[in-house]
């Protein structure tokens, strides 16, 4: 199975550099990795740098500061250096007269969006009618819409009730949305091997398809979960309602029609 991991962090200081990825993916047979740049910063050049060294293996997920007068630009500028998708948050305006000017910028340059944030902002009507004003535009869901334990790591929200990821689900009415899955780390509570798993990551599948669902293992982060081997191959093992070439799809062939990894 051609694996790709959709969602690692690295840096040369809050996180790990990507020399430490590139053992994980040797160990564990993963193929290609997106490169998602952290909340912490919008100086995309350690990341496109790694894409540069080690062609073929990487692709871009930046960041921008949505309240700069240059964000505009800023995205612009990153794009002509590499990055394929911008990272936004679900609640993510632009100021001024057009609240959507970010996003429809990402439109406009081919890029798609990768996106986090409370799971309460995903179900609201204001989200929806954005992914429905930009058809476009491809909408990555990060995290599964933040339900889970990861739910608690995304700031002051309340926790997310089943209610709340039905109308996650009912995104998948727009087919330009995608959702990820990670490790079941974030949506069981420890110690690991879980006794108990929420059947969110079925449903998930039922609404979006295999084919616009995608593994990430959110690494280094994973590694106050379950850590990297087991996020990824005890989730592919959970997945037993999903076919051969279902697994093929959301372990690696999803990522692969999203992302050129250049």
């Amino acid at each position: 199975m051609f694996i790709v991991d959709t969602h690692v962090h690295i840096a040369q200081h809050t996180y790990e550099p990507v020399e430490m990825l590139l053992t994980q993916m040797a160990y564990n047979g993963v193929e290609k990795t997106l490169l998602v740049q952290s909340t912490s910063t919008t100086d995309n050049t350690y990341v496109l740098e790694c894409m540069r060294r080690f062609p073929g293996r990487f692709s871009v997920v930046c960041r921008v500061d949505v309240d700069s007068p240059s964000a505009l630009q800023d995205l612009e500028r990153w794009h002509e250096q590499g990055a394929e998708t911008l990272r936004l948050r679900n609640f993510h305006r632009s100021p001024g007269g057009d609240p959507l000017a970010i996003w429809r910028k990402a439109a406009e340059l081919g890029m798609s969006v990768s996106i986090g944030g409370p799971a309460q902002e995903f179900t609201s009507d204001e989200f929806s009618q954005l992914v429905a004003s930009l058809p476009d535009l491809r909408f990555i869901i990060e995290h599964l819409g933040g339900m889970g334990i990861h739910a608690i790591d995304i700031g002051a929200y309340p926790e997310p009730t089943g209610a709340d990821f039905q109308k996650i689900l009912a995104l998948a009415e727009y087919p330009n949305t995608f959702i990820k899955i990670h490790g079941m780390g974030e949506i069981c509570p420890p110690p690991f091997p879980y006794a108990a798993i929420p059947p969110y990551v079925e449903q998930a599948y039922n609404a979006f398809g295999p084919q616009r669902m995608m593994w990430g293992s959110d690494w280094p982060r994973v590694i106050l979960r379950e850590g990297y081997r087991n996020s990824l191959w005890s989730t592919l093992e959970q997945l037993t309602f999903c076919s051969r070439d279902d697994l093929e799809w959301i372990f690696g062939r999803t990522a692969l029609s999203l992302w050129s990894f250049p």
